[in-house]
């Protein structure tokens, strides 16, 4: 398997039967590498999937864990399969499958780092609330790493999967893609930000899970624990790191 064939197109998916068709299909033109996780979805999103004539590998079931069980799950079953990194695209149509090519090609610029989509915050319909939280985000992750990213809420993203090995997420749902990038962080992984157009559907359309009190109040939790480690140990990896790298 050649290093570019050895990436996946990761795909989380909670009821969202009105657009999943839509971005399999589309991501299939541009990889022929995609794992599919249905995490408990009620309506028939799973039934979609099955009228595919070229199926995903797709993993179900019944009850919903959450996004960030789902991407654990798919991330074990992908370094199960072989592949060296996986690519993960938001199931509701807001990403453009295109830039699947440049996520590789970034990905070939830069071995070992995580490449992570870079919004727009002044993105036609982006909702008040996700800029907010953006932003909130962003300055929490700088302090906890001290690095700057524009974007650390985006779902669009390549991991190296072998610099995530034996790394047990602590939390499930939303928060985890912000705990895994923290984590990367104080391993020394490098995380290069790369600008991506995107799709917001006008507000009577959109589909959204993101529950704005529980989920939020859960960042928030996340980014106390992550603070109060980075005192005792992601500061000291931070520097432990970066003397090895420079001795």
């Amino acid at each position: 398997m050649s290093e570019r064939d050895a990436a996946c197109v990761i795909i989380p998916t909670y009821n969202n039967a009105s657009s999943i068709l839509r971005v399999v299909e589309q991501a299939m033109e541009y990889s022929a590498h995609l794992i599919v996780v249905c995490d408990g979805s009620t309506d028939n999103t799973l039934e979609l999937l099955e009228t595919l004539p070229n199926k995903p590998d797709i993993i179900a079931y019944k009850k919903n864990r959450g996004k960030g069980f789902a991407l654990s799950r798919a991330f074990a079953y992908a370094q199960k399969k072989g592949y060296h990194h996986a690519i993960t695209i938001d199931a509701d149509g807001q990403h453009y499958a295109d830039e699947i090519p440049r996520f590789i090609q970034s990905m070939e610029e830069h071995p070992g780092a995580v490449i992570v989509g870079s919004r727009s915050l002044k993105q036609e319909n982006m909702p008040m609330e996700n800029t907010f939280a953006n932003r909130f985000s962003n300055f929490w992750f700088t302090l906890q790493t001290f690095r700057r990213l524009p974007d650390t809420q985006t779902g669009y993203r390549l991991y190296p999967l072998c610099r995530m090995q034996k790394m047990r997420l602590f939390t499930t749902r939303y928060e985890t893609e912000l705990e895994i990038l923290v984590r990367l962080a104080w391993r020394g992984v490098p995380i290069i930000p790369l600008p991506i157009k995107v799709f917001y559907a006008p507000a009577a359309e959109r589909v959204s899970h993101f529950r704005k009190g529980r989920d939020f109040l859960r960042i928030s939790l996340l980014n106390t624990v992550l603070t109060l480690m980075a005192l005792v140990y992601g500061y000291p990896s931070i520097i432990l790191h970066k003397w090895f790298r420079h001795s």
